[in-house]
């Protein structure tokens, strides 16, 4: 899949800034006032940030108002329904907090559990897809939680939550790499069924089907070299998860839980755009890009 930056920035923004507001809706930390209204302008400009950059992906981002249409059947609709509503409940928690110095515990848990729901909801966007083998697994969501919850924990300087999170989201990440690479090839389709010629024989691509390009190479069929994609995972992986768990360990400093927050940031970016450029349609066998 191509990995165009507005995907790459939404997913990796907009997780981490619910994130923070799941933890805040639970009260960790426990802040009023300025304090408060700084917590939650993080967390907002994150959410609100990274759902504003998914609109640029859309080829009609005007339409974008359409997408609460269709929430019985797309989990896109149900995307956007969850974060409208954590946006709404979680600026009253906030109110509170900001303007009154006091915690409507109910109005936060509640705030709190619609975050993470919204991170699901974003999840199963990818893990509904067949049609991507890699990402119709699990781990899928299991990533999307993991990363949305440590990443938070990490924001919101919950170092016991964040430690814990980080070591399991990297464990599953290696996990989620190594059976995703053999997938596709598992997945039974192949050239002959992406075709329907498989009943006459052996199939191989002879010619391209045209000679231009068009939407589904452009779109679905991104080849990263092996090379390249084992050295970005190494990045993502020691970046991403090891230096802020290392960060973590040292006594409790603001300056720490900063630097931990930058590396993780930087190497989800990294782990984000493998995300998209490893993920194999299988539109892409018909083309003999597979």
């Amino acid at each position: 899949m191509h990995p165009a930056p507005s995907v790459i920035i939404f997913t990796t923004f907009s997780g981490l800034g619910f994130g923070l507001l799941f933890w805040l809706g639970l009260g960790m930390p426990f802040v009023t006032g300025w304090a408060a209204f700084a917590y939650f302008a993080l967390a907002y400009a994150m959410a609100v940030g990274g759902l504003l950059a998914s609109t640029f992906h859309l080829g009609r981002p005007e339409r974008a108002i359409r997408a609460f249409t269709q929430w019985r059947t797309s989990w896109l609709s149900r995307e956007a329904w969850t974060s409208v509503a954590t946006l709404l409940i979680m600026a009253v928690f906030g109110a509170g907090l900001v303007f009154a110095g006091q915690r409507f515990a109910a109005v936060g848990v509640l705030g709190g559990l619609l975050a993470i729901l919204t991170v699901f909801t974003t999840s199963m966007i990818y893990t509904q897809l067949k049609t991507v083998p890699r990402w119709h697994h699990w781990s899928t969501p299991a990533m999307f939680l993991l990363l949305s919850l440590g990443g938070g924990a990490v924001l919101a300087g919950q170092t016991l939550f964040a430690l814990p999170l980080l070591a399991i989201g990297g464990t599953v990440q290696v996990v989620a790499w190594m059976t995703g690479d053999g997938r596709l090839a598992g997945s039974g389709t192949t050239l002959a069924s992406a075709t329907g010629l498989g009943n006459l024989g052996r199939v191989r691509a002879f010619e391209p089907p045209h000679t231009g390009t068009n939407f589904l190479l452009r779109e679905f069929v991104y080849v990263v070299g092996r090379r390249h994609a084992a050295q970005l995972r190494l990045i993502a992986l020691i970046v991403g998860f090891g230096v802020p768990i290392a960060f973590l360990v040292l006594p409790y400093n603001p300056l720490w839980i900063a630097c931990a927050a930058i590396s993780h940031i930087a190497g989800i970016l990294a782990q984000r755009w493998l995300f998209f450029a490893e993920a194999e349609h299988v539109v892409g066998l018909y083309y003999g890009k597979r």
